[in-house]
């Protein structure tokens, strides 16, 4: 499968989906105009990736596939399609790929770990969270 790559803009993240590296990473603010038009494909795109390794489990043992979550800032349309993403990786869980979830915060700003306990209260996998100082 394809990598991609969004730009980050002052109203949307930077994602980068970076297969060969077992790498997806979200950073920056999200709030878009559309947040529909903005992670429907991002939504897409993990969903085609995790159905097209679901038998590849074994390449995962060793070098989990990562997902970090670096958020500054996100507004509560954008939070739905967020928890949506980690509820598709939460299929990797359940698919039995090995993963990696880091949701980092801000030294300081413990509401945005707060949230990322929030979203993934109720998912299979338990995040590591991380202050950036």
């Amino acid at each position: 499968m394809e990598n991609f790559l969004i730009k980050r803009t002052s109203t949307t993240p930077k994602v980068e989906f970076n297969t060969k590296n077992n790498l997806f990473e979200i950073s920056g603010n999200s709030r878009p105009e559309d947040v529909r038009v903005f992670y429907k494909p991002i939504l897409d795109k993990l969903q085609q990736f995790r159905k097209a390794i679901v038998d590849k489990t074994d390449d995962y043992v060793d070098n989990p596939f990562v997902f970090n979550f670096k958020f500054n800032y996100f507004n509560s349309s954008s939070a739905k399609f967020i928890l949506d993403i980690l509820i598709e990786i939460n299929k990797f869980y359940t698919d039995g790929i090995n993963i990696q979830v880091n949701w980092f915060f801000e030294e300081g700003d413990y509401d945005m770990k707060e949230v990322g306990e929030e979203l993934t209260v109720t998912l299979g996998f338990k995040p590591q969270y991380i202050m950036i100082k």
